[in-house]
């Protein structure tokens, strides 16, 4: 008896447990459970030192102090350089020609990756090195999402199979990426069949479709995190500032004879000032024009960099689901195509080209074209992909370091090379964006070795520090933001995930709206959840150009170009008041901004790709056309006027401002003259029939002008006998 008790109380307790321990693993989240990064577990969190300098303090310092390293280049690499060493102790400057992630760090794929296709290649060709990047890519992965949780969450990715013995080859191949991220898998990757591959993507195209695998990798707001990185480094002590360019290199004999660069000639690209920054240490970060400073320091230095240019597009948010991306694994000329929703839109990218190392990069239209044509592939036919739906483009340049024994860009890994001169000069070169923490670190290590540098800690301190909001952020703030501001519950959200804590500064900034709800906070464009009070912190960010306001504090550039160009003169009147611009300094920024949307943006490609539109109307469209155009020229001018689309919209009911009549002009009038020619307009209508172009404002003005029309001579037609005595 006592023996059948014994293994009852045995039984029921090891049940018991049993069951609990089932209880906590199925209720635990699968990241509650994983290994923490060792680098949270071995010391205490590091509190920032100060509160944002003024830029004006930020060059202060640069005159008038000299420094253990001075960083050249403001991107990502170059940002968690300044991290890095002052985290260490160092007394540390960065300096940036342009604006922070003005480059190739605020035109990326908004991937936080290892590298599916490399790990791929790392496989097929036995490759050690690309294992181990691929290796340490999922680690840096797991530290961004914890670093910087409010810029940066996993994305689920659907990679659709249309042959069905593709279908192990690509599930195993997934598996082992799981695999190799190990305890920093963001969460595990899954085969779907046809019908639930459909369900999760509805615009995918379904015909012979196989299944689908759809695996985790990490998105970024890659700008805003780029300027979180350079924020944080002047919290903890460095000096950071942007528009301040190198225009040479100081050197000096050390005590063993040997010539060292001791400073650093720059400029001051906002006043012209021209100084000399003494340095212990120069570290090179430049990305594209990593040569143009190794040349610097000399002449005959061999070049290093193999630049490739990376297009990527946007599309409508209708084009993707809200939270799943699509990889396409092998193009039509065997690229990798993603496909992925960002900020309520979709992107679409990106093209892998040689190209030659500037400034000002732009899209060409056979890349988009291409783009565009691989998109199509893989949508249904009820999702009609039109040129015109591209709402923004852009150009960023890779700086790949190149292999002379491989024979194009697409066989050249991000790889990153960290190389010190013999004056010195330490030059970190390649890489990807999600590798940025540990290519500084690397490239720290070697500086404190060659300057013979002594920081207060010789390991580095930034594998999961928390960076700029952060530190109090969580994904339900946005609420206390709706709460206690009474902010639209999208801006909350919007403010939230791009500020993190800082939102409540941001929200105290905004204005009242004058209505019952929202009560602050008033949008500078209607289509978009950005506020006026962004762009006021925005010049507290160093946000010193309309520029750098739409593109890199505000996503707007990105996201919608014609929106930017209609939202720009507002941001201006605020950015003035803040930075006190003279009138004349508002148009050249105006000016500025308007060339930059044109060129980099994707504008002028955009429109060209319309005009080339040969005129494919029928003789009665033509004819339509005409008496649209004929009804709002009234004097028979032989084009539309200002005044001409002013009286229409009056007649109409509707008032717009000067600047939106100009705007609703611009979506036409080619000639920027103020004056819209009938072959222009024709254009315009075929462009609409063809799909290059997907609304025009005027257009549809001129269609309710003719209906108005229409109904006036109705009217005037029906005599007062034929209407039944008038009374």
């Amino acid at each position: 008896m006592a023996s059948r008790l014994g293994k009852v109380v045995i039984g029921g307790f090891t049940t018991t447990v049993g069951a609990g321990l089932a209880g906590y693993l199925f209720l635990t989240d699968e990241k509650d459970r994983r290994w923490p990064i060792k680098a949270h577990a071995e010391r205490a969190p590091l509190k920032a030192k100060r509160p944002l300098p003024s830029r004006d303090e930020q060059i202060k310092s640069l005159q008038s102090d000299s420094f253990d390293i001075v960083i050249i280049g403001g991107g990502a690499t170059g940002a968690g350089c300044a991290l890095d060493a002052t985290t260490r102790g160092l007394k540390t400057a960065l300096i940036e020609a342009d604006d922070f992630a003005s480059g190739t760090s605020s035109r990326s794929t908004k991937l936080i990756h290892g590298g599916v296709r490399y790990l791929q290649k790392a496989i097929m060709q036995f490759d050690i090195e690309q294992y181990r990047m691929v290796k340490e890519a999922l680690h840096e992965r797991a530290s961004m999402l914890h670093s910087a949780p409010h810029l940066a969450h996993p994305l689920p990715i659907m990679l659709p199979v249309y042959t069905w013995w593709q279908v192990p080859y690509y599930w195993v191949g997934i598996k082992m990426y799981d695999f190799v991220a190990g305890s920093k898998t963001l969460k595990s990757s899954y085969l779907l069949s046809k019908k639930n591959a459909l369900e999760l993507f509805p615009m995918l195209r379904g015909d012979r479709l196989s299944g689908a695998i759809v695996y985790y990798d990490g998105q970024q707001d890659d700008a805003r995190m780029n300027l979180a990185v350079a924020l944080t480094a002047t919290r903890h002590g460095a000096t950071v500032a942007n528009h301040v360019s190198v225009t040479g290199l100081m050197k000096e004999r050390n005590s063993q004879g040997k010539e060292v660069i001791c400073g650093v000639h720059v400029k001051d690209e906002l006043t012209g000032k021209k100084w000399t920054i003494p340095t212990k240490c120069v570290i090179n970060a430049t990305g594209p024009f990593t040569d143009s400073i190794r040349k610097m320091d000399n002449p005959q230095v061999k070049e290093i960099c193999s630049p490739s240019s990376g297009v990527h597009i946007t599309l409508p948010g209708y084009y993707s689901p809200e939270q799943m991306g699509l990889l396409d694994p092998s193009t039509s000329d065997g690229r990798v195509i993603f496909f992925l929703p960002w900020q309520k839109q979709t992107i679409a990218g990106t093209t892998d080209l040689p190209c030659q190392v500037t400034h000002s990069p732009k899209p060409t239209e056979d890349e988009i074209m291409f783009i565009l044509e691989e998109v199509k592939n893989y949508l249904n036919p009820d999702v009609e992909v039109r040129r015109g739906d591209v709402l923004s483009a852009w150009s960023g340049i890779r700086p790949l370091v190149s292999d002379p024994n491989k024979p194009d860009t697409q066989s050249l890994a991000r790889n990153h090379i960290v190389h010190v001169s013999g004056s010195n000069l330490v030059t970190i070169a390649g890489g990807k964006w999600t590798t940025y923490r540990a290519m500084a670190q690397e490239a720290v290590d070697a500086a404190v070795e060659a300057c013979q540098l002594n920081p207060a800690h010789k390991e580095c301190q930034t594998d999961g520090l928390l960076l700029e909001g952060a530190h109090g952020w969580t994904p339900t703030m946005y609420i206390r933001l709706v709460q206690d501001f009474g902010l639209e519950c999208e801006v909350a959200q919007h403010l939230s995930k791009s500020y993190g804590d800082r939102a409540f500064a941001v929200a105290k900034m905004a204005a009242l709206t004058g209505k019952r709800w929202p009560i602050i906070g008033k949008k500078i464009h209607p289509e978009f959840p950005y506020i006026d009070a962004e762009i006021r912190y925005g010049v507290r960010e160093y946000a010193m150009t309309a520029v750098d306001m739409i593109a890199r504090r505000l996503r707007l550039a990105f996201l919608n170009v014609q929106a930017a160009q209609e939202a720009l003169p507002d941001i201006i009147t605020i950015m003035s008041e803040e930075l006190e611009w003279s009138e004349e300094e508002q148009k050249q920024q105006h000016k500025l901004a308007t060339e930059f949307l044109q060129n980099e943006m994707g504008q002028n490609v955009n429109r060209a790709s319309r005009d080339k539109i040969p005129i494919n109307l029928s003789k009665e469209e033509i004819q339509l056309y005409i008496k649209r155009f004929q009804i709002i020229d009234k004097d028979r001018k032989g084009y539309v006027s200002i005044n001409d689309i002013r009286r229409s919209l009056k007649s109409l009911g509707m008032k717009l401002t000067d600047d939106e009549i100009h705007i609703l002009l611009s979506d036409i009038n080619v000639k920027n003259n103020g004056q819209l020619e009938l072959a222009d307009y024709l254009q315009m209508m075929s462009a609409i029939k063809s799909g290059h172009v997907t609304y025009s404002r005027f257009a549809r003005m001129a269609e309710l002008e003719e209906q108005k029309h229409e109904k006036e001579m109705l009217k005037k037609k029906i005599s007062v006998e034929r209407s039944g005595g008038g009374l």
